[in-house]
């Protein structure tokens, strides 16, 4: 007899952190090979308090692709992080593969929730750490 396929529901009171993390960056799982049948995506909610950031960090062979839910956001790349770019309510991203990069909640005041999905988990290895003041136009809360 063939097994029944069904939809797997995460509800919002049971997405899961048991997932890699990056410092202040906080992700939560709401698709994932950790707590659901998935084998290929990676699908969550990502945040970071009002002035906190990521370390530098890549996420391997994954390629991602983010959505700001709420907030005002920015990733800094390249060389010593001295390249960024913005991100804004409904703006969507997509970081390359083994990309090095720091997430960034600009606002002092406000919280940055992202929407975030990879192939083919939520694969992270974090990097040495850069200052604060080495981030352009950085500042913690």
């Amino acid at each position: 007899m063939t097994e029944k396929v069904v939809p797997v529901v995460t509800r919002a009171s049971e997405l899961d952190d048991g997932t890699s993390q990056s410092g202040d960056c906080v992700r939560k799982s709401g698709v994932s090979p950790q707590h659901t049948p998935a084998t290929k995506i990676w699908f969550g909610r990502v945040s970071n308090e009002p002035g906190h950031r990521s370390p530098p960090h890549h996420h391997e062979e994954c390629e991602t692709g983010g959505y700001v839910l709420k907030g005002h956001g920015r990733i800094y790349f390249g060389e010593d992080y001295k390249e960024y770019t913005d991100l804004h309510e409904g703006d969507f991203v997509f970081v390359p593969p083994f990309m090095p990069h720091v997430e960034v909640n600009m606002s002092t005041t406000d919280e940055l929730v992202w929407l975030t999905c990879r192939t083919p988990d939520n694969l992270v290895t974090n990097l040495p750490e850069v200052p604060d003041d080495a981030l352009e136009g950085y500042r913690r809360a």
